[in-house]
């Protein structure tokens, strides 16, 4: 056998390897931890076994310590599928060619909008953002929507300042169940955090009204998305899609909070996040930290 056909067949072996381990990794579904990584692989295994099954596609799930992991996870392409807040999705937008495509709707209220709020401990004597000068206050993550993002324009609107200039002691509690504990505590002075954390560790008896008193809560927010990896074959990206939108048609579905379906939604949908970061300007290295 000649040179030139040797190396044709082991060029056409390399392929054939190639394909076999793209066909057996199938799909990655990332998940910021907005809540405690068991909890939230818990509340997506019903989506996950669904699109499983829809897309005939072997689906497993990644998670991350923080936001930023799941965001460089898709970057370097280990994560196909995503569920993001707000802002990490306009992070990952950016940084790893995320598209939004579909968009949880509440039970509670048919919205797919939330609120981010503040919240202090019992017994606590603060009334306004103003009253909370010097104190110690817990955020979520950079990264966060409710838990960063709005709570920083709300300081800033309210004081002229940042943060980190107002608070006495300022910290990231990792996820919103920590910030909520931290104020229940009474580790932290206020915390950020929103209505859908907040509503659910309520109804499990996690905290209390008078333990965890809202201080103040946000206009409503876009909804957290779910997105893809804009570069996905044209053809998985509809599959995923369908699979996501028509998934209440034969299942209970589950996600962040309790949903009653998932909704289209498209990048410019979460064109008042993109604006906030500028008009606070933030960037990169005070979100992906």
């Amino acid at each position: 056998m000649k040179l030139k056909q040797l190396k044709f067949i082991a060029a056409l072996l390399v392929l054939s390897g190639i394909q076999t381990i793209a066909e057996a990794k199938g799909l990655v579904m990332g998940l910021i931890p907005a809540e405690n990584n068991e909890e939230m692989i818990q509340k997506f295994e019903p989506m996950r076994q669904y699109l499983e099954a829809k897309t005939g596609e072997p689906v497993k799930v990644f998670t991350a310590t923080d936001y930023a992991g799941v965001i460089e996870g898709m970057k370097k392409g280990r994560v196909d599928i995503a569920w993001f807040g707000p802002l990490s999705y306009v992070l990952a937008e950016k940084e790893a060619n995320a598209e939004a495509f579909a968009v949880g709707v509440r039970a509670d209220t048919g919205l797919s909008t939330y609120r981010s709020l503040f919240v202090v401990p019992e017994g606590s004597d603060v009334k306004t953002i103003a009253d909370l000068k010097g104190k110690s206050v817990a955020f979520v993550d950079p990264a966060s929507t409710s838990g960063g993002l709005i709570p920083t324009y709300l300081v800033k609107q309210a004081t002229g300042q940042m943060p980190k200039e107002f608070f006495g002691q300022f910290t990231y509690a990792g996820s919103h169940d920590a910030a909520e504990m931290a104020v229940k505590n009474k580790s932290v002075d206020a915390a950020a955090d929103n209505d859908i954390t907040y509503d659910k560790m309520l109804s499990k008896g996690l905290i209390s009204k008078e333990s965890n008193r809202v201080l103040l809560y946000s206009d409503p927010l876009p909804g957290s998305p779910m997105a893809y990896r804009k570069d996905l074959p044209e053809a998985t990206k509809a599959q995923i899609r369908e699979a996501i939108l028509h998934a209440h048609n034969d299942i209970k579905v589950t996600g962040y909070g309790d949903l009653a379906k998932y909704d289209a939604v498209t990048p410019a949908d979460y064109q008042k996040i993109r604006d906030l970061v500028a008009e606070l300007g933030l960037l990169r290295e005070d979100m992906l930290k």
